[in-house]
């Protein structure tokens, strides 16, 4: 049978660490816990689960970090969650299995990671993520923000999700301030932390610096394509907030040069052409996303509301804008077969009623 060291690296935690060692710990042969400086209670409550408890002098480098808790492993396997991560039971019983059938050179086991829900708790923001490593494949993280192991070798895709279940908000400007650092040092930013250093970019509101870190991504073509799809979104909102529609448009227009487009981006052209008052137009996009299929091993980020809730009810807003009003309210009640309590789909049962429909 496969065993598997449960890696996590930990500050100031004590709201969540219990709730997730709870979930984790039945299918963890050793869990190995990294505190990096908390000053409450989050070693405590550690203690309660493993004396595997080590301490790293924190240096704004989550690879390091975790690269430290995973050299004091000592399973088959490394299996990395964050404090506020949750393992439902279902994904243990399945991590479970694995642990029984896996082929034992497997080198990385992929899973879900579902962060935000909607009104019904389904996963609304999924990614796939590299969450258990072959110990002897030697696999390194890499980033001191956003880290990431690249998967390689013999990956198997497992259905077993990890839940993001945040209490808290991140520490404000945190991984801005690290990447700062790194380029004041005369770092290079590779492409994929140049994705990363251009959205903390626009959530920090610098939006006309993070439109040049886009732009220079995406001219140069370099790195993963859903991350360069992202960015041309990313820069579309960035000239968007400093009312440069044309440029805006342009910059998620060309997010079709990086491939087939995802139902995601086409409900993101959905949305710009309905905001530009051209509601065939958006139609249009909202069908297509219907259409287009999901593919949960991608790695890009995905919105499952995008293949059929989300271009249903703005299907419903299109059609009821060109004067269609039943054929909207066909739409609102397919999307609402989909999720029955949603306040929207709700609010358009009663205006459609109101008219007889």
């Amino acid at each position: 049978m496969n065993t598997i060291s449960l890696c996590m690296i930990v500050r100031d935690e004590e709201q969540t660490l219990d709730r997730c060692l709870c979930s984790a710990a039945p299918i963890a042969d050793e869990i190995v816990i990294v505190d990096t400086g908390s000053v409450d209670k989050t070693v405590e409550i550690a203690e309660k689960y493993t004396n595997r408890i080590y301490h790293f002098d924190w240096i704004d480098d989550f690879a390091a970090a975790r690269n430290f808790s995973f050299s004091r492993a000592a399973c088959d396997y490394c299996l990395w969650l964050d404090a506020d991560d949750v393992l439902p039971g279902e994904s243990a019983r399945e991590i479970g299995r694995l642990k029984r059938e896996m082929p034992p050179d497997t080198d990385v086991v992929m899973m879900p990671y579902h962060t935000a829900f909607d009104e019904t708790g389904a996963p609304a923001f999924v990614y796939c993520r590299e969450r258990m490593i072959r110990r002897a494949a030697g696999l390194r993280w890499v980033g001191a923000v956003h880290e990431v192991i690249a998967p390689q070798g013999k990956i198997l895709y497992s259905k077993a999700a990890v839940e993001h279940r945040k209490c808290k908000p991140s520490e404000p400007g945190r991984n801005l301030r690290i990447f700062e650092r790194m380029l004041g040092r005369g770092e290079t930013l590779d492409a994929r932390q140049q994705f990363y250093y251009g959205r903390e970019l626009c959530e920090a509101g610098e939006t006309a610096r993070a439109a040049a870190v886009f732009e220079r991504l995406i001219d140069r073509g370099e790195g993963w394509a859903p991350n360069l799809i992202d960015a041309c979104g990313q820069l579309c909102d960035c000239y968007a907030a400093q009312g440069e529609r044309t440029k805006a448009s342009a910059a998620l227009l060309r997010a079709l040069c990086f491939g087939p487009p995802r139902a995601e981006l086409c409900c993101r052209l959905g949305a710009w052409f309905l905001e530009e008052n051209q509601p065939e137009t958006a139609a249009f996009w909202y069908q297509t996303a219907l259409q287009r299929p999901a593919d949960d091993r991608s790695g890009a980020f995905v919105v499952p509301g995008c293949h059929g809730f989300i271009p249903l009810m703005q299907l419903c807003v299109c059609l009821d804008r060109m004067g269609d009003h039943a054929g909207a309210a066909r739409y609102n009640e397919l999307a609402g077969a989909l999720r029955p309590q949603s306040p929207a789909y709700l609010h358009n049962r009663k205006y459609f009623a109101a008219m007889g429909l």
